[in-house]
């Protein structure tokens, strides 16, 4: 299974997902509903301009957002 880091990316840098929701409002729009699935890996797609906002604001590469895990849904 594929899961989102956002939470640990947030942890290491010592963020909040409000802060992190803040950030992705300032670049573009997202109902909070959305952005606490995408943090909850409650979703099952992302879109690639929700993976380059993410990337920008948690000065990250891609591969640093997402884990393969042994884990099933």
């Amino acid at each position: 299974m594929v899961k989102l880091n956002v939470k640990k990316l947030l942890e290491q840098k010592k963020k909040s997902k409000y802060w992190l929701f803040n950030q992705l409002n300032n670049v573009g729009n997202i109902s909070y509903s959305n952005f606490n699935n995408l943090v909850e890996n409650r979703t099952g797609s992302i879109k690639y301009s929700n993976i380059e906002k993410l990337c920008k604001i948690l000065d990250c590469k891609p591969n640093d957002l997402f884990e393969i895990t042994d884990e099933e849904n």
